[in-house]
């Protein structure tokens, strides 16, 4: 029997007036001069390029910015005429790493921990939970362990979180970010039937116009400089500024991102890496045993060549890719390091030494934060580098470099952690690339990218393969595995087919 939703609250109304943020470490705002209103149960898509301030903007509205040390308030920000710090509950959060929001050890608890923070009477709360459960699709019990969920059931999981509070304003930063292309559609359906049944005021940050164009009914995008760049229905703005949303960076329908034809390209070299009937896995938090991910891999890499892993979330693709890169060891069967590759080590990679890894190969995990160690951009880069004996002048020419070809120069003496979620993405990229590996691992690493800086990240990526270097790339961006990979390796479930 379908769930029955109920109006339980009231659209909540959005308004800004001059409103800007600045992070602290940055000379330049992060939002600046915004100026907008958005009425009661408006369905609202919140566009712009990378860096533009959409996750800022979402987390002023949400009240969880800071205090005066983590940067500087400007301007007037409003919902229901009041500060959103005034009125904490009335906006619903859901973040873009999905993993940030999971709080407790069981599928209940977490969906109820909002409502607890809120004071929600204990006799309301749980008949709250299993709604919001019920709602976004998430049909497990209540004590199902968070730690043991997907990437797109911990989506669902944030999403069920929020519902359950009951805002009247829901926010939500990139939701379909790393999940399959069914999931994209399943939380996307299920955000379109929740907000039409509530009345909910929603806001959504997303760079793709096509996932959420049928969905809302106001497109708003932000200027890098300041301001609204455009602002009205979807029709209408795609219509009337396509051509320059796609200038600017916006991933609009018609206007898809072209690369420059590949010149000559090397041939492919000698083999890198093998695995035989390979298990990977891992254990979970408070767990002493290892759970299978995926199983019976048969795989193996050529310098000079791409590999995609694609498959459903949930099916060990990065799991998979953390153990071919030696950072996990092999559950069952074996993984061998070819001499063109070991040069002199042991053949298991999972047995090497940090500074082994450093040339030979890299990683690039799904959050980029994992990764970050210094307190500037500049510094950030220079790691790696610094690690290998580099001299001072090949340090700074490796850095610089990479500053210039993915758009971070302006940003080189920020804190890394004060970035959007793209520029911590091409930051987490460019901190392998200052080592210059022989096989690069990336993890979903055009996430979060406006639709110029993926065409230039994608097309730095093309060159290295062009010139020798070897990627494997675990993703659902279609696009990227059509520009870049030579070989496609599907996993499901407990099983993978090579193509």
């Amino acid at each position: 029997m379908p769930h029955t939703f109920s109006r339980h609250t009231a659209g909540a109304r959005v308004s800004a007036a001059g409103w800007g943020w600045r992070h602290a470490g940055r000379l330049a705002p992060a939002v600046a001069d915004l100026t907008l209103t958005i009425e009661p149960g408006e369905r609202v898509l919140l566009l712009g390029p990378s860096g533009a301030g959409k996750s800022t903007l979402l987390a002023g509205l949400a009240g969880v910015l800071g205090g005066d040390e983590e940067g500087d308030e400007f301007g007037d920000l409003r919902i229901d005429g009041k500060r959103p710090a005034e009125v904490r509950g009335r906006a619903g959060l859901v973040l873009q790493d999905p993993d940030a929001q999971v709080v407790l050890a069981r599928v209940g608890d977490d969906v109820a921990f909002g409502c607890e923070n809120l004071g929600v009477p204990r006799q309301e709360i749980w008949p709250r939970v299993r709604w919001a459960l019920d709602a976004v699709g998430l049909q497990l019990p209540l004590e199902h362990p968070s730690s043991r969920l997907s990437g797109g059931q911990k989506q669902r999981l944030a999403l069920a979180g929020v519902l359950a509070m009951r805002p009247g304003l829901v926010l939500l930063d990139e939701p379909t970010a790393n999940l399959d292309p069914s999931g994209v559609t399943e939380v996307r359906d299920v955000v379109a039937r929740v907000i039409e049944e509530t009345g909910a005021t929603l806001i959504v940050v997303e760079h793709r116009v096509a996932v959420w164009q049928d969905v809302v009914d106001r497109v708003i995008v932000l200027d890098p400089a300041g301001g609204v760049l455009a602002d009205g229905s979807p029709d209408a703005v795609l219509r009337t500024h396509g051509a320059q949303l796609a200038r600017a960076g916006v991933w609009v329908p018609d206007f898809p991102p072209t690369l420059p034809a590949r010149g000559s390209r090397a041939a492919r070299g000698d083999e890198l890496l093998v695995s035989r009937s390979l298990t990977v896995g891992r254990t979970p938090f408070a767990s002493r045993t290892a759970l299978p991910a995926a199983s019976a891999l048969n795989i193996s890499l050529c310098e000079g060549e791409s590999v995609a892993i694609t498959g459903a979330n949930g099916a060990g693709k990065s799991t998979l890719a953390l153990t071919l890169a030696g950072l996990l060891a092999p559950l069952d069967g074996t993984l061998e390091a070819r001499p063109a590759l070991s040069r002199g080590l042991r053949a298991e990679p999972g047995r090497w030494k940090s500074r082994d890894l450093l040339t030979r190969m890299g990683t690039v995990f799904q959050d980029p934060e994992h990764q970050f160690l210094a307190s500037t951009v500049r510094r950030e880069l220079a790691i790696g580098p610094a690690a290998l004996g580099l001299g001072d002048a090949e340090v700074t020419s490796r850095v610089d470099e990479l500053l210039t070809r993915l758009r971070l120069g302006s940003l080189a003496d920020a804190n890394p952690f004060t970035l959007s979620g793209g520029e911590k993405r091409r930051l987490s990229v460019a901190t392998i690339l200052a080592t210059r590996p022989q096989i690069l691992f990336l993890d979903e690493p055009t996430f979060g990218q406006d639709a110029t800086t993926w065409r230039e990240l994608v097309g730095l990526l093309r060159e290295l393969v062009d010139s020798g270097s070897s990627i494997v790339t675990v993703t659902h961006d279609a696009e990227l595995v059509r520009a870049l990979a030579d070989r496609v390796f599907e996993l499901q479930p407990q099983s993978a087919v090579a193509a």
